[in-house]
Parts: structure tokens; C-alpha cells; sequence
């Protein structure tokens, strides 16, 4: 498919310690904002789903492209879980990714190289624990469905979904099945995020009141390139203009301000710049005549979204990657005793650092470094983006092993996968105000904040 009826089934066809917070209750509003919706064919559970422990977590893993071929490299070098099947529309892929699973002393995995579809054959016909897609991003809902129905848990790389339908169809999914769904945002487990966390939790940064965030990655060579994430990524730029990529800014800021677990996301605006990022790197990298020169797109280049929760808080949200810039995330987070900043990382509290001073954030690994980068961090050196994919394929393994709800889930995989829409919708209105759909159906107000885990 190509041009602007590629996506119609996608966007186009849906227009723990206990909290510090110390801020007010959740405002309760009179009418809905524009796009706010209620749906769920049941009601969520008093608690997050815990499912029955599982001794050895069979996978069955769809999509091993470059992310994909990653985790399966983590995988085999955690205890209590073996590469099963292995689904990939490019049978090379999928004989490679064997490779690496005999290699590591595991059986040989079942091969599924049928079709873009044939992942549905997988979950029916094999005995799996767990299902992982690292594919496009249009097929992540059609196998994390696919998953659930036939009685297996699913994780999916991000976003989860990008349509408002997509997010309600996994958080109904889920429910229907007591299956888990679990978005991999590994950024939640970056050794900063994580060490942001965890000051936060022992009471140096004070409430938080804000927090700013983003994805900003100069992406304009992979998006033209001609293999990878250049035969789709590209296209959602020609159709789509808003926040399309944000959950790796948002999770570990939403960790932060307990989301879904004491608050929630309201309401958003967004509004979006030109777009010329992407025009102008055809222009200098083709010859005259040739056909991506003359392609155009929706997506401007730089997109900001401002969120409100509940609780009166704010995120700053940002999407820039179609212009020449250095890799950022943001990260901040500010707090009423302290704040946190990213990209350098740096650490101000007031009374302890100097006055109107920075501190370099590697002062404060040795007294507050998280548990699960103690225990790990060895263990995850040559892993991808520092070590912090090797903790994620970790804590999903360990929690399926032992029966704990996993440290994301569904309403999580839903609530930040939900930006997508939202800020198209925010943009295409004038930057209105459009509501988050509640996926907990309030829930959040009595599910408490996840503990500081360690294995």
C-alpha cells in the first residue's frame, strides 16, 4: 500500500512506596472534553492482574528485524526462558534468529514465514507462555490480539497502538482473557530514568508538579532508507501530523507521577511546526526526477503537546525527527525540593547542591542507584541503548516466572500509546483540548504505586 491509503485500518480509520504527592484531589469535570469516550466490555480488576506463575516461559517472538534480533539475544541469556517460535515475513530473519537460539544451547525454534499473517498460525497451533512483536507498528495490535485470544500473554514494542480503537481493543482484549499485555518501554529502565526514580521516592526532589519530556532524534537517513525501518516508518509522515512517537519521554516521567496509580492523564493540546525537514533531506540526497523528491508530507517537523492530569500536574511532550539535531530525550522532572534534567544529566536539590547550581547526576549513583541497576547492571554491559533492554526482557521474564503483575500493563500500554491520536486530533482542531479516555474506568484512584523492584 502506498501514498495516503496506506493507513486505513490505521489512524485514518479512527479520525512502590506510597506516592509523595501532596497536590489536590482529581477535578471532577461537569462535561466531557471534546473525544474523551467510555468503553470496556467489563469492568477492570479491583487489582492489576497477577497471573499464575509460570516455570518456564515459553516465546514465541514475531518480527526479528534489528530490535527484534536484540531481544532475542537477550532472551536467551536469561534463566527461565526459552525462543520457541519464531515469526518473521522475511524467511532469512527468521532462520538467523535460530541460529542465535541453538547457539545458546536452547532446541531449535518453529519457523513461521508464510505471510504477514502468519503469526495467527503461531499462536494457534503452538504451546506459548508469551508472545513479542517487534514489527511495524499497523501489526502490533493484530498480534497482541491474536496472542490473548489464544490464551497467551503478549508484549509489544512501542507504541503499543496509534488509534484510540487500537488502545480499547487491548484493554478489552486483555480484560476478556486475564491475559497480560505489556508495552516494552525500555526507557523505564535507563539507568538516569531510574535513578530519577528512586530520589524521587526517598523524598530528595519533594512533589512533583512537572515534567518535560520528548523524542528527539534526527531520523531523516533511517526514514529514507531503503531497508528497515524504511519500508513503513516514512509513510505515517505523509498522512499523520502530531506526537507520533511518545512513549519513550512519557514512561518514565509517567513512573514518576504514578499514572494510572494515584493519577492520570486528563486532557492534552498540541500543535505542530511546518514541515519541511523531510523535503529538504530528498532534495539534497536524490537527483532531479527521482520519485521520493516528489513526495509530501503532513508531519511537521517539530510537534509540542502540552498534558494536564488529574491532579493538576503538567508534561511538556515533544516529537522532533525530521531535522538536524543531537539525540535527546529531555527528562525532567521537577519537583518542589529538587529537580531532575537529562541530556547532560544533572541533579539540583535544594539545601544539598549548590545555590542556583548543578550537580552531575553520577554524584548520586553510589548512595541512590535503584536496586534493579545494582543487581543488574553487570549482567546487562553489551546489551542494546546501555543495558537498559536486557533489564526490561528481565523484569518481563521474572514477573511471568513468579506470578507478579508486570511493571507496565495494559492501561499503561494504552494511556501513553493514546498521545498518538490525541495530538492528531489536537492539532487537526487548532491545538483544542482533547480528554484521555480513563482505560482503568477509575481504577487509578485506588491502584497504589509500584514498589522499588529489584530481581
Amino acid at each position: 500500500m502506498r501514498r495516503r491509503d496506506f493507513l486505513k485500518t490505521g489512524a485514518l480509520g479512527a479520525a512502590g512506596a506510597a506516592s509523595s504527592c501532596s497536590t489536590p484531589g482529581p477535578v471532577e469535570r461537569e462535561a466531557p472534553h471534546p473525544g474523551e469516550a467510555v468503553r470496556g466490555t467489563q469492568a477492570p480488576p479491583e487489582q492489576p492482574l497477577a497471573a499464575p506463575p509460570v516455570d518456564l516461559v515459553r516465546i514465541g517472538f514475531v518480527g526479528v528485524g534489528g530490535m527484534g534480533t536484540a531481544h532475542v539475544r537477550n532472551l536467551v541469556r536469561i534463566d527461565g526462558c526459552v525462543v520457541a517460535a519464531v515469526c518473521d515475513v522475511v524467511a532469512e530473519h527468521a532462520t538467523g534468529t535460530a541460529g542465535i537460539v541453538t547457539e545458546a544451547g536452547h532446541p531449535p525454534p518453529a519457523l513461521y514465514t508464510r505471510g504477514e499473517t502468519d503469526f495467527e498460525r503461531m499462536c494457534a497451533e503452538e504451546d506459548l507462555d508469551l508472545v513479542y512483536t517487534a514489527t511495524p507498528w499497523r501489526w502490533h495490535v493484530p498480534v497482541c490480539v491474536a496472542a490473548m485470544k489464544n490464551g497467551k500473554h503478549a508484549a509489544t514494542e512501542v507504541p503499543a497502538a496509534y488509534t484510540l480503537d487500537g488502545c480499547w481493543e487491548l484493554v478489552e482484549t486483555a480484560e476478556a482473557t486475564t491475559r497480560h499485555c505489556v508495552m516494552m518501554e525500555n526507557v523505564n529502565y535507563g539507568r538516569p530514568e531510574l535513578l530519577c526514580l528512586h530520589l524521587l521516592r526517598q523524598g530528595l526532589l519533594g512533589d512533583v508538579l512537572h515534567a518535560e519530556c520528548g523524542y528527539l532524534h534526527d531520523l531523516r537517513a533511517v526514514k529514507f532508507a531503503d531497508g528497515g525501518e524504511g519500508l513503513w516508518r516514512r509513510d505515517h509522515s505523509w498522512v499523520r501530523d502530531g506526537n507520533l512517537y511518545p512513549t519513550h519521554g512519557l514512561g518514565p516521567v509517567a513512573n514518576c507521577m504514578d499514572i494510572n496509580r494515584g493519577d492520570r492523564f486528563d486532557y492534552l493540546v498540541s500543535m505542530s511546526s511546518p514541515s519541511r525537514g523531510l523535503q529538504d533531506w530528498a532534495a539534497s540526497h536524490y537527483p532531479e526526477g527521482h520519485p521520493k523528491r516528489a513526495e509530501t508530507f503532513a508531519l511537521g517537523d517539530v510537534n509540542g503537546s502540552l498534558i494536564k492530569t488529574a491532579l493538576g500536574r503538567t508534561i511538556y511532550l515533544s516529537h522532533d525527527t525530521n531535522l538536524p539535531r543531537p539525540y535527546s530525550r529531555i527528562n525532567q522532572v521537577q519537583g518542589t525540593r529538587g529537580i531532575f534534567q537529562g541530556y547532560p544529566d544533572r541533579v539540583h536539590i535544594e539545601g544539598r547542591s549548590p545555590e542556583h547550581g548543578w550537580e552531575p547526576a553520577e554524584a548520586y549513583y553510589e548512595a541512590y542507584e535503584h536496586p534493579l541497576w545494582i543487581a543488574l547492571g553487570e549482567a546487562s554491559i553489551g546489551a542494546g541503548h546501555g543495558g537498559m533492554d536486557f533489564i526490561e526482557d528481565y523484569r518481563l521474564v521474572q514477573c511471568l516466572r513468579e506470578g507478579l503483575p508486570t511493571d507496565m500493563n495494559v492501561y499503561d500500554a494504552a494511556a501513553m500509546s493514546a498521545v498518538c491520536e490525541l495530538s492528531e486530533t489536537s492539532v487537526a482542531q487548532g491545538s483544542a483540548p482533547v480528554a484521555f479516555p480513563d482505560f482503568t474506568r477509575g481504577r487509578w484512584r485506588s491502584w497504589q504505586p509500584w514498589p522499588i523492584v529489584t530481581v
